[in-house]
This record gives structure tokens, sequence and C-alpha cells, in this order.
């Protein structure tokens, strides 16, 4: 294992797979540290059996919870991931042995996107990736309740790690992928709200169509099979349900 590295993962009721995803982190970091909002199920139970860092607290938003479990962290470097994101054995080989020195450097790591049992190749979440490794003293999470990002500093360099991904495992069902829908929806659009953005009518009904038509047919989303159109089809539902509630609040 890594020992500049601490590990900080976010999770509300996630015990089907925070067991797993806490083993792999392990692999990395001597010091991993888990942020729960108040589960209701045994996530708790499984968090501190695995002997990982357990830290309850409210359920603030995204970015603010992020920051509380670095500020609980050991080490200055810092891998952020969620509960339903695993490393996989590739780039936990890679580190376990990286050489960390410059603190203005952060790292961009790939992603591999699963609907159930079923990776998605295409669409939307084709080639994803985000920067989540970083120096604590040069970088910090803002506080927004959705869609929070790091704060780069002037003079920041980003540098994307090929050796293995982070395996996302979005949703089991599609019940769980609905709520999920759902929830990022409302949060989006309250923030879009607070931030003094509007919506048409015309927007509320074309970007949504003009969502699925572009991840299912120009980025070839229907290749994954009845995986790719489910993904395609509740994204689109997404960005309906977004902007559709941005109206309901600002024509209140």
């Amino acid at each position: 294992m890594n020992k500049l590295i601490s590990v900080v993962i976010i999770c509300r009721n996630e015990a089907h797979i925070i067991g797993r995803t806490i083993a792999a982190a392990q692999l990395v970091s001597d010091d991993v540290v888990v942020v729960d909002s108040g589960s209701t199920d045994s996530t708790q139970s499984i968090v501190t059996a695995s002997g990982a860092k357990l830290i309850e607290t409210n359920w603030e938003g995204y970015g603010i919870n992020k920051n509380k479990g670095v500020a609980a962290a050991k080490h200055d470097w810092i891998l952020s991931i969620d509960a339903d994101e695993i490393i996989d054995e590739a780039l936990v080989k890679h580190l376990q042995t990286f050489t960390l020195s410059d603190t203005t450097v952060v790292y961009n790591i790939r992603f591999r996107a699963f609907f159930a049992d079923s990776m998605i190749r295409f669409g939307e979440w084709a080639n994803d990736q985000h920067v989540r490794l970083y120096n604590r003293t040069h970088v910090a999470w803002n506080e927004a309740a959705v869609h929070e990002g790091l704060v780069f500093p002037a003079g920041t360099k980003t540098v994307t790690i090929t050796e293995g991904y982070i395996h996302h495992y979005t949703s089991r069902n599609i019940e769980e992928f609905a709520a999920k829908t759902v929830n990022y929806a409302m949060l989006n659009a309250q923030k879009y709200h607070s931030q003094g953005k509007k919506a048409s009518w015309i927007q509320c009904r074309a970007a949504p169509v003009f969502s699925f038509i572009k991840n299912y047919l120009f980025r070839l989303g229907f290749l994954d099979g009845e995986a790719g159109f489910i993904v395609a089809k509740m994204n689109a539902w997404y960005t309906w349900l977004k902007y559709t509630r941005l109206r309901e609040l600002n024509n209140k």
C-alpha cells in the first residue's frame, strides 16, 4: 500500500457494495475514511467491521461531506471515491508504488461505468474520467450540493493515469436508477435556480430529445444493447426533469 495516500469515501445506504469498495481501497492505503450521512441499513456496521474510519454526519451536500472526510484523513494526498466506485486491480497495483512529490499536480483517473451487470462502452458514460487524486494542501472541493468540483488554484497541472480504472456501479436495477435520476435532477434544478438560471418551454421539450439522439445514435449507445437504450432514455428523462423542475421553481 501507499503510505502517502488516504482514501475518502462518501456514502449512504450502500450495504450491498461498500465492503467491496473498502477492501479495494485498503489495498492502496492504510487510511480509509468513510463519511456516512445517516445510513439506515447495515452500511455503518460493515464499515466498522472493515477497520475503516467511520465519520457519521448529516447530509449537507456532496462537496461539504467530501471535505469533512478530507479533514479527517491522515495523509495529505487524497484519493476521493464514492461508495459505488471500486478501484480495479491494475489501478491498485499502480497506486501502491506511485511516487507523489509535486503538490500542484492533480491526477485524472479513467472510469468504467456499469448498469446492473453490463459495462457501458458507448454513449454519455463512455470514456469517462475525473480528477480524483490530489493534495489537500493545494486543492479542495467546492461546496456544491450536487455535481461538486475541485477548485484548482493557478498553476495546477493535470496528469492522466493510464493504468487501470475505477469501476462505477451506477445502479443495480431500473428502480434504483430511477430514484437516483429524480434525486440528481431535483438537486441540479435547485442549484440552477439559486444561480439565477432559466429554462424555456422549448428547452424543456427539445433538450431531452437532443440528449437521447446524441447519446443513443451519435455516440453509438445502441451498440450497448438494451442497457444502452435504458441509459440513453433515463438520461433524457433526467434532462426533462431538471429543466421542468427549474421552470417550476422560477415560476414560483
